[in-house]
């Protein structure tokens, strides 16, 4: 009598959590979108840090005799009103801008993000009391509030970081908040609690981490509205002062030349646009992968019973 062979049985897979991010990453047309942000996420990083390093010329000297020269081998972008070179102040305008905007989401974000969770898991008074502070500031328009914080600190790079941390760490702080009122009614959750976890551990353990999709996002989005906003209001003369560059007074700068030089305004519009849309980009990139709900369910075939 011949022995039966056994039956097949389901392969087990060892791919690690890493593993399959990065295998997601790797393939799909949403996270073309990923590696397209990210690299110009990474180029401008790269401006930041390096820039003025390699620019070709002083970004504050005058020399009026070159004042509205045209793009050409010595002024690749052209030069401004002052003489100045557009493209050494454009590199130097990376550093502020993005400078500006990272320290400020990183400080909104470690606010918000923190408040939004305890006041989602406590609930309460704490939370009643924090919800109608986020909705008295939501209800001011964002750039409102930053004129009116602006006008009466003033302008300096620190207090810019101040208003942009100000106006900010609301945005996190109401997302935040309704994940976690939906994450804790989870079973997860409920089952840490019967174990006599205490509120930080099941915080930390089961709570911020089924967050990370939603922080990943909002801190891209933010740091794009961030430059946004700091090129508003530097168009503005609210923002960074002259003589140090960034792209929005460089627009501003420009702006009155429009038909006789439009170099002087058109290239840091366009690194605006490009940073701002390089970070939407990546952010969506993030969320097509971290994010289940984004993905396309597929049938699993089951074989039949021998």
């Amino acid at each position: 009598m011949t022995a039966s062979a056994d039956p097949p049985t389901a392969a087990v897979t060892t791919e690690s959590w890493f593993g399959r991010r990065t295998r997601r990453m790797r393939s799909g047309g949403s996270n073309r979108l990923l590696w397209l942000g990210g690299g110009i996420i990474v180029a401008s990083l790269a401006i930041a840090i390096f820039g003025p390093l390699i620019a070709p010329y002083d970004p504050v000297s005058v020399v009026l005799l070159d004042r509205l020269m045209p793009p050409s081998a010595e002024h690749p972008l052209g030069t401004d009103q002052l003489g100045r070179d557009v493209l050494s102040r454009i590199l130097h305008a990376g550093r502020v801008t993005i400078a500006i905007a990272t320290v400020a989401v990183v400080i909104s974000a470690a606010i918000g993000i923190t408040l939004g969770i305890v006041s989602g898991y406590i609930g309460g008074v704490f939370d009643l009391v924090l919800q109608r502070i986020v909705d008295i500031q939501l209800a001011f328009p964002t750039i409102l509030l930053a004129i009116t914080l602006v006008a009466v600190l003033g302008t300096s790079v620190p207090v810019l970081i101040f208003v942009f941390t100000v106006a900010g760490w609301v945005r996190y702080v109401r997302v935040i908040r309704a994940q976690t009122l939906v994450l804790r009614e989870m079973q997860f959750v409920e089952a840490a609690r019967a174990m006599g976890g205490s509120a930080p551990h099941i915080l930390r353990r089961y709570i911020a981490p089924n967050l990370l999709t939603e922080m990943i996002v909002l801190i891209n989005l933010e740091v794009a509205r961030i430059i946004l906003l700091e090129s508003g209001l530097s168009y503005l003369g609210l923002g960074v002062q002259p003589p140090l560059p960034t792209w929005g007074n460089m627009l501003a700068d420009g702006r009155l030349y429009l038909t006789s030089a439009w170099w002087a305004s058109t290239f840091p519009g366009l690194a605006i646009m490009i940073v701002v849309l390089g970070v939407n980009l990546f952010a969506e990139g993030l969320r097509a992968i971290y994010d289940p709900r984004s993905r396309k369910l597929r049938p699993v075939e089951l074989e039949p019973a021998t």
